[in-house]
């Protein structure tokens, strides 16, 4: 190679952002995952077609998504150190349009529990992906407000459904938080004042809460 050829090697090397080859050099470190079992419930098939997630997630780094609904739009920070696997699960829901033209079917705003509940694709608690995957949860969980995490039926019943909680949830610590809003905590609180079906605390949204669209861009 010519020294003119070699230089402009070298110069689209640093332009591209890609190391050059050294003798000698380290083999590159094998890029952090985890390991996540989505197991098939043939008694519960997939409300949307998806299948599902590929079997390794990554666990270092973050993602945001955006929900746009009909109050507003919310943006979630998914940490994918915290639990990768509903992370990862999330990202490829939203990937694949599951939660496109969807509605939030429960509201709670009560002295121990607020928050709204959505990824039910049919009403409350019914109408997830087809499959299901385990709790990510050390037993020190708290749920502030802002706290994004994976809702279920039961230990490792994880599926679509998540809540975010507008005030406060004091509960048990049994629930994968993968993420935070960071943006759009406005749009929870008009929600809220639009009041529960029945003036209850526990319900049905009383102007029903829907998700037109949702995206994730990787950071």
């Amino acid at each position: 190679m010519g020294r003119y050829a070699a230089s402009a090697v070298i110069l689209l090397t640093a332009l591209l952002g890609v190391a050059t080859p050294t003798a000698g050099a380290a083999p590159a470190q094998p890029r952090p995952v985890k390991h996540c079992a989505f197991t098939p419930t043939p008694d519960n098939p997939p409300a949307k077609p998806v299948r599902p997630p590929r079997a390794t997630a990554p666990t270092k780094g973050s993602a945001t998504t955006v929900l746009h609904t009909n109050y507003g739009t919310v943006v979630i920070r998914l940490d994918r150190s915290v639990a990768a696997c509903a992370a990862h699960n999330f990202e490829h829901l939203v990937r694949n349009l599951f939660y496109h033209n969807t509605q939030c079917f429960r509201l709670t705003n009560s002295a121990r529990l607020g928050v709204l509940q959505c990824g039910d694709i049919h009403r409350a608690e019914e109408g997830g992906p087809g499959y299901k995957f385990d709790d990510e949860v050390t037993g020190s969980e708290t749920y502030p407000r802002g706290t994004v995490a994976m809702g279920n039926q039961g230990p490792g019943t994880n599926g679509s459904e998540f809540f975010i909680v507008h005030s406060h949830a004091n509960i048990s610590p049994v629930y994968s938080v993968f993420g935070h809003v960071v943006h759009g905590m406005d749009t929870l609180d008009r929600i809220v004042a639009a009041g529960i079906t029945g003036d209850t605390q526990d319900g049905l949204p009383k102007r029903p809460v829907r998700i037109h669209w949702a995206f994730t861009l990787p950071v």
